[in-house]
C-alpha cells in the first residue's frame, strides 16, 4: 500500500479491514443478486412423523439449521393453512400434505407452492413412480414423499387353514387373483363354516382396491366419469351384503376393529369370523398390531384381486418462502436421501418410495406378527403397480356423494341405474362436472 508521509498505519489497517468485509459482504450477495439464506425453517405439520424426521435425524445431520415446528389435528390442518398462503402473511416454508387434500394444493402449481422440478430432476431414477406423478401437475414437481403406502389384503392364517387348506400366501392368492375369484371364495368360507366365517368385516373395506382397479379417474377432460370398475364395486358390495358374506360393520368402527381381534358378534351373540382386512403398508403397524396384539403370528399379507394405495404423506414448499434452498433441501432429505430413508425404514418399518433403499433391505426383512413372512419385499412389488394419475383434487368431494349412491344400491333403496343417476346430478350440481 502507498503510504504518504506521517501516515498512521493503525488507521490503513483499518479502512483495509473494511474493505474487506465490503467486499465479503459483496460476494455473498452478488451470485444471482440474493442473499445469503437465513438458517430456520418453519413447518406445519399433521402427523407427528415428520417431527420425527426433524428431531431424530434432520437436526442431527445439519446442526446449523434451526426449525419451528407446528403440530395441527388433520381436520384442522387445511382451514388453518389455506388462509396463510392465499395471502402470505405467517405462511410455513415447508408443509406437510395428507393424501385426502394433497392434489387440492398440488393441482394449483405456481400459484401457492414452490417448484421443485429441479429436485426432482436429481432423484427421479431412484423413485418410486407412483408418489412423486401425485405430487405432480401440468409437467412440474410441487411435491415429493418419502412413503410409499400400496395396499395388500391381510388374512388369518388360521381361517385359512382351516376353510382353505392352506395358509401360504402364495397359494392362498390362487383364491383371490379377480374379483370372481373373491367372491367365489367368500362363497367357500360362509358355506365351509355354517355361516359363521365372512371374508371382510365391511363392504367399505372393497373401495379402495376397486378403486385401484379404475382405467380412468373420476373426471376426464372436464366431464365426469364413472369407470366400470366403479360399477362393479356397487355389485361386489351389493352381492356380499345380500348373501351374508360381510360383517356389516362400519370401517372404523368398534366391530371393525373386533373382528381384527376374533371377537366379532353378530346381532343374536353368536361368534363371527372375519377372514381378512383391505389395508396399506402403515396398516400393519398402525392399525392390527396396536388393535390385536393377541393374534400375533396368525396374519399374513397377499395381493389380492387388485393393486392399490392408500393415504401417504407429501412435503412441498410455500412459493413465497425467504429460504427457498433452504426449503428444498430439506424436502430433498426427508424425501430422498438414500442415507436418511435407510435408517428410517430400518428403524420405523416404514415402506419408503426410494427404490434404491428397498433393494438395499428388501431381502432382510422378517414380520413375527405374519408368521415371519417378508413384508417389505411384497410392498415393494405392489408399490410399482400403482398408477398415481388416478389420483384428482375433486376425489374426496366425489367420493363423498359416491358413497352415498352406493349405500343406496345396496340397501335396496334406489336400483343401480337410479342410484348413478342421482350421483351425476348431484356432482353435476355440486362441482359443476
Amino acid at each position: 500500500m502507498l503510504m504518504y508521509p506521517g501516515g498512521n498505519m493503525k488507521k490503513s489497517r483499518i479502512i483495509l479491514s473494511a474493505i474487506a468485509a465490503v467486499a465479503m459482504i459483496a460476494s455473498v450477495t452478488s451470485c444471482g443478486g440474493k442473499k445469503e439464506e437465513a438458517k430456520k425453517l418453519v413447518i406445519w405439520s399433521f402427523t407427528d412423523e415428520l417431527q420425527t424426521m426433524v428431531d431424530k435425524y434432520y437436526k442431527v445431520d445439519h446442526p446449523d439449521v434451526e426449525v419451528e415446528y407446528s403440530l395441527t389435528p388433520t381436520d384442522q390442518f387445511p382451514n388453518k393453512l389455506d388462509p396463510v398462503l392465499a395471502n402470505g402473511n405467517g405462511a410455513p416454508d415447508v408443509f406437510a400434505l395428507e393424501d385426502a387434500f394433497v392434489r387440492k394444493y398440488i393441482e394449483q402449481g405456481d400459484s401457492l407452492l414452490l417448484d421443485l422440478t429441479d429436485v426432482y430432476n436429481e432423484v427421479k431414477d431412484k423413485m418410486i413412480a407412483y408418489p412423486c406423478e401425485i405430487g405432480m401437475h401440468n409437467g412440474k414437481v410441487y411435491g415429493l414423499s418419502w412413503q410409499a403406502a400400496p395396499g395388500a389384503m391381510f388374512y388369518r392364517r388360521s381361517l385359512a387353514k382351516k376353510y382353505l387348506g392352506t395358509d401360504e400366501p402364495a397359494e392362498v392368492q390362487k383364491y383371490l387373483t379377480d374379483w370372481n375369484k373373491f367372491n367365489e371364495t367368500a362363497k367357500t368360507l360362509y358355506e365351509k363354516s355354517n355361516g359363521k366365517c365372512v371374508i371382510v368385516s365391511t363392504t367399505g373395506d372393497l373401495f379402495k382396491p376397486f378403486q385401484g382397479a379404475r382405467k380412468d379417474p373420476w373426471v376426464v377432460n372436464g366431464k365426469l366419469v364413472v369407470d366400470p370398475a366403479m360399477e362393479d364395486y356397487m355389485d361386489a358390495c351389493k352381492f356380499l351384503k345380500d348373501n351374508g358374506y360381510e360383517g356389516r360393520q362400519g370401517q372404523w368402527a368398534e366391530g371393525w376393529f373386533a373382528g381384527m381381534k376374533g371377537e366379532l358378534k353378530d346381532e343374536q351373540g353368536n361368534d363371527v369370523e372375519v377372514f381378512s382386512y383391505f389395508l396399506p403398508t402403515w396398516g400393519l403397524h398402525y392399525t392390527l398390531k396396536p388393535n390385536a396384539p393377541n393374534t400375533s403370528g396368525d396374519w399374513a399379507m397377499t395381493a389380492g384381486p387388485a393393486a392399490y394405495r392408500w393415504g401417504g404423506t407429501w412435503v412441498a414448499a410455500y412459493k413465497g418462502t425467504k429460504v427457498p434452498n433452504l426449503a428444498k433441501g430439506f424436502i430433498k432429505y426427508v424425501a430422498t436421501d438414500d442415507s436418511f430413508l435407510e435408517r428410517w425404514a430400518k428403524d420405523t418399518g416404514d415402506v419408503v418410495s426410494n427404490n434404491n433403499v428397498i433393494n438395499k433391505i428388501k431381502d432382510t426383512y422378517s414380520e413375527p406378527y405374519l408368521g415371519g413372512q417378508n413384508h417389505y419385499a411384497e410392498f415393494a412389488v405392489m408399490a410399482n403397480n400403482v398408477d398415481g394419475k388416478l389420483t384428482q383434487g375433486t376425489d374426496q368431494a366425489i367420493e363423498g356423494i359416491w358413497g352415498e349412491a352406493v349405500t343406496a344400491y345396496v340397501n335396496g333403496e334406489k336400483s343401480k341405474e337410479q342410484a348413478i343417476a342421482d350421483f351425476k346430478d348431484q356432482v353435476k350440481s355440486t362441482l359443476g362436472f
